[in-house]
């Protein structure tokens, strides 16, 4: 298959994104149009000088451009707009289901109201089933540069919305915030009947540890990057044998490593492991999730038929129930059998 047509195969393969921030697909157009809608004034005066000020070399310079952006977001309109933005895009990338990442914190921290963000939010994920037929569900992140007490009471402010929110994770600066700070928040949404998932960032101090935490005691049930966990290997033999998901996210790693991780995510997926592939924040990376296929596969020389199996890890590893997941799982079987000369996976 020439790089042009495993590139379409890629973007038309049908697939689940489980690692989507929705703050993160602030695309510098509708941020633009959010300020002057809400009368922001914005230190840009042109996409240009937004994408500008995208120079990022590590997770910490990437928080300080990404946050401040946020101010923008003020309505259940707002909200309502990002994610229909996003949810259209992915149509294009072949998602048909996502469980999308949101930071309610960084927005109450603001003054905006927590109901202002689940309700904008929600009605997307509404209108994406209506209108362009994909799945979508939200998961409620804790930001852990905050305090454990104010994340317990974001989950207590969370849970009259319950139906709403599939799960909970853990994202921003991992420096000093191990997930031990957060055990009691997620023993309680788990009590409370979430799914349970955290960031393990790439190349993190303590990053093996925070990984077996979170594993051994927290017991979640995915793991967001994670690709630091081939430095043990009965740590992946557990992971495996647990049915563990690692929603990797290879462009936006090429920002912070020169391999995307691309090794890294190559070695889960011949072992076996529930690995996927992911866009995290697309409008700071630039690559939703079917450029982030291409990009790994032109890295690491991937087949039409690796990429298939990263997409039937990404339904295998969601939260969906068995009934849906299986039927998804077929029609990736479907779009690859009608693919000349791509054979299945095993």
């Amino acid at each position: 298959m020439s790089t042009t047509d495993l590139a379409a195969f890629a973007h038309g393969l049908p697939k689940a994104e489980l690692h989507l921030h929705l703050e993160g697909t602030l695309e510098p157009e509708l941020k633009f149009a959010l300020a002057a809608k809400n009368g922001i004034t914005l230190d840009q005066k042109t996409v240009e000088d937004v994408k500008a000020s995208y120079d990022f070399t590590d997770l910490t310079s990437f928080l300080a451009v990404y946050y401040p952006a946020m101010q923008v977001l003020q309505t259940a309109d707002d909200f309502h707009d990002l994610a229909w933005a996003y949810l259209q895009r992915a149509k294009a990338q072949g998602v048909v289901h996502v469980e999308m990442f949101f930071d309610p914190q960084a927005h109450t921290s603001r003054g905006v109201p927590f109901a202002e963000v689940i309700t904008g939010y929600r009605r997307a994920a509404v209108r994406a089933q209506d209108e362009l037929g994909i799945s979508a569900e939200l998961i409620l992140c804790f930001l852990r540069d905050f305090s454990a007490e104010y994340a317990m009471a974001t989950l207590m402010e969370a849970l009259p919305y319950k139906a709403w929110i599939v799960g909970v994770g853990l994202d921003s600066d991992e420096r000093g915030n191990p997930p031990e700070k957060f055990a009691a928040v997620f023993a309680r949404a788990r009590a409370e009947g979430f799914f349970l998932t955290m960031h393990c960032d790439i190349d993190q101090v303590g990053s093996i540890d925070n990984i077996r935490t979170v594993l051994e005691d927290i017991q979640v049930d995915r793991i967001d990057h994670g690709t630091n966990i081939v430095e043990d290997p009965a740590l992946v033999d557990a992971a495996i044998a647990k049915g563990i998901g690692f929603t990797t996210c290879p462009v936006s790693n090429s920002f912070v490593t020169e391999q995307m991780k691309s090794e890294e995510i190559v070695s889960l997926l011949r072992k076996g492991a529930r690995v996927m592939v992911n866009s995290d924040d697309p409008a700071y990376f630039g690559g939703y999730v079917g450029d982030n296929y291409v990009a790994l596969a032109e890295q690491a020389g991937l087949t039409a038929t690796d990429l298939v199996q990263l997409a039937i890890n990404s339904f295998e590893a969601s939260w969906l129930t068995a009934r849906r997941r299986e039927a998804f799982v077929q029609d990736v079987r479907d779009y690859a059998a009608a693919a000349a000369g791509v054979a299945l996976p095993v």
